[in-house]
């Protein structure tokens, strides 16, 4: 069946865990200055280690009889990066390809979606576009992504309200189904201080087609706990729309984070219960991971759904 038509039939699906910090730490692969990780579809052994990491998470989805979502690494290619890598502005449809062949060979349920990131500084915002920027820059990558054949589109560590919407109204005029991924606080905002629940509504209520739902990434669950808590957000709206995480293992802030000179990371069980815990907040139905995690993470999670 098609994403869509999955997403509204289950109650649960395991989203991929690390992958940049397991290339780099585990196969020794280091990301490209311009396009990161993206550029490792290129050698034989990146290829070699993205797919060793996607059947790993794969496995565990199937075993414990959860559909699986993967996506491309290409949350820094853009318009502006690939063209400063000269010969690599096909790295879009060529990530989807491998992607899409990782799901043919997946015998369980698998969707592979094409990422999208902030233009600027997923963490502090820095370099964020306007909305109608955000609308107009992000096409080119869009484009791409709808040529190579998509299942889902995936916005990721999107940090300021404005590029979110922009990315919502260009994500909307594809036809495929899309997600939209938050940087967050822990005070309910995101990086430039839009409440979560005030960027969720406006954004629905101004795009031709909603996303399919909302999350946040690299975040720890117990800060996007302490976030969705906050006593001004609509809780019926983030029970409704907010419905998934990529987790970090670190309960720190991004600037914590950034300043870490080796991995933080926590035991599986701990990670895996504190995001159980997020379902007394929202309806959750994506539970992936995001720095620190690795398979022992991602099958503690499985097991408990």
């Amino acid at each position: 069946m098609d994403f869509k038509t999955s997403f509204y039939n289950h109650e649960a699906f395991l989203m991929e865990g690390a992958l940049g910090e397991r290339l780099k730490r585990e196969y020794g692969l280091m990301p490209d200055k311009n396009l990161a990780l993206a550029k490792h579809v290129h050698s034989m052994k990146g290829r070699s280690a993205l797919k060793e990491l996607w059947m790993e998470y794969a496995a565990i989805a199937d075993t414990y009889g959860l559909p699986f979502l993967a996506v491309t690494p290409t949350r820094r290619v853009n318009r502006e990066r690939a063209g400063d890598s000269g010969t690599d502005v096909g790295v879009i449809g060529d990530n989807v390809s491998f992607l899409q062949r990782i799901k043919g060979e997946n015998r369980g349920e698998m969707y592979a979606g094409g990422m999208v990131g902030s233009r600027g500084d997923a963490y502090t915002g820095r370099g964020a576009l306007t909305e109608k920027e955000s609308r107009e820059f992000h096409k080119w990558e869009l484009d791409q992504f709808g040529e190579a054949g998509v299942d889902f589109l995936y916005a990721g560590l999107i940090p300021t309200f404005p590029e979110a919407a922009g990315l919502a109204a260009a994500m909307a005029e594809t036809g495929i189904p899309y997600i939209i991924s938050f940087t967050i606080r822990n005070n309910g905002t995101l990086i430039d201080g839009t409440p979560i629940c005030d960027a969720i509504s406006q954004i629905d209520n101004r795009v031709s087609v909603p996303p399919i739902c909302y999350m946040t990434n690299c975040v720890h669950p117990r800060i996007a706990y302490e976030a969705l808590s906050q006593s001004f957000h609509d809780k019926a709206l983030l029970k409704r729309r907010f419905l998934g995480i990529q987790a970090n293992t670190a309960q720190l802030s991004y600037e914590e984070l950034d300043d870490a000179k080796e991995l933080l990371t926590s035991e599986p069980e701990a990670l895996a219960e504190a995001m159980m815990a997020l379902k007394e907040i929202c309806s959750l139905k994506i539970y992936g991971g995001c720095c620190g995690t690795d398979g022992r993470h991602m099958r503690e999670i499985a097991r408990r759904l």
